[in-house]
């Protein structure tokens, strides 16, 4: 294998990156990699030598390791993306911190609060950056969003509505699972509450769920409320059996904003400010979707900003799925 260009060796620097698993989401981050002017994608690793040199061949990258602890071995490799089954990604998150690397992993976090803790607690033995892959918090329309409700625009927030479903064919798919952490509302119930949480910006007092599971013990659908101070409400819908559908409603005393495309904006995208009888179209300049959540994690290895997704943020949103799960399997509300 050749040396690869490390950050020091050239002026402006550079952050060498490895993807832990083939998944198929490592398709979302290999072009922004590409392009990134402060990222270079590096190296890959399989559980067998074979498919990380396909892979490796397929998407024109360097270095392939037959097995991950190999990856983290390679002292020229600045970052991790963990791509790996979300029952993985606590344990193989810290083992890249305690390697030296920096991480951005695939949502959610860890799938126990007692996982982000350890998290947390490597990330400040090491000294290294964290971040969860959270897309949609960095698009131009996420920050437009955020910063309408901030204005005072709406008038007080009092209910915010949202939605992720579509039809998972797959029935071997590992999202029906639960053992790996599986289930609708950890694959995409996530986005709706998190974005609920991002506008409020507390954490809900309690929450109350209800599901529906499949035949491999995930919730096949998923249906919560959560309730936050200042008598702020927000609803959601996930799963697996519905047609494609994604949206946000956020709803103030004086307008109501809605979001057609929330979670997966494209280049340009618009979003309805409705106050009285006028409806107010307002048109974004989007970018990449991906591309933020690398250039973030540049920001914060290079210039010693705060990732946008915060370590404390990740694990309200696994605190909040964790309630509305317990919720739903005792059919009482759970205090936060």
């Amino acid at each position: 294998m050749g040396k690869l260009v490390k950050e020091e060796d050239v002026a402006e620097r550079v952050l060498n990156w490895g993807l832990l698993s083939t998944a198929n989401i490592n398709r979302a981050v290999i072009t922004p990699l590409n392009v990134s002017k402060r990222s270079r994608l590096a190296a890959v690793a399989s559980r067998s030598q074979d498919t990380a040199d396909k892979y490796a061949h397929e998407w024109k990258i360097p270095r392939a390791f037959g097995s991950y602890d190999e990856l983290l071995q390679d002292p020229e490799i600045d970052v991790i993306y963990n791509s790996l089954p979300n029952h993985m990604h606590a344990e193989w998150t810290i083992r890249a911190l305690k390697a030296g690397k920096h991480v951005l992993c695939e949502k959610p976090l860890a799938l126990r609060l007692d996982e982000v803790d350890a998290i947390i607690s490597a990330a400040a033995e090491t000294g290294k950056v964290v971040a969860e892959a959270f897309m949609y918090r960095h698009h131009p329309q996420t920050l437009k969003v955020k910063e309408m409700a901030e204005s005072g625009i709406l008038g007080r927030l009092q209910m915010i509505k949202g939605a992720f479903t579509f039809v998972l064919n797959r029935q071997g798919d590992i999202r029906w699972k639960k053992e790996t952490g599986g289930g609708s509302i950890w694959d995409v119930g996530c986005y709706p509450l998190s974005y609920a949480r991002m506008l409020v910006g507390l954490e809900p007092l309690e929450v109350f769920g209800r599901q529906l599971l499949g035949s491999g013990g995930a919730d096949a659908s998923f249906v919560g409320q959560l309730r936050f101070p200042n008598a702020i409400f927000a609803q959601f819908d996930c799963g697996f059996e519905s047609p494609s559908r994604s949206f946000m409603e956020i709803v103030g005393a004086e307008g109501v904003l809605n979001v057609p495309t929330p979670f997966k904006p494209r280049l340009a995208e618009k979003i309805l400010l409705q106050r009285g009888e006028k409806t107010e179209e307002i048109k974004i300049k989007g970018q990449e979707l991906y591309i933020g959540e690398v250039e973030d994690m540049a920001d914060a290895i290079l210039a010693g900003k705060p990732p946008r997704v915060s370590l404390t943020d990740s694990r309200g949103t696994v605190a909040t799925i964790l309630g509305l799960i317990q919720s739903a399997e005792t059919g009482k509300p759970v205090m936060l």
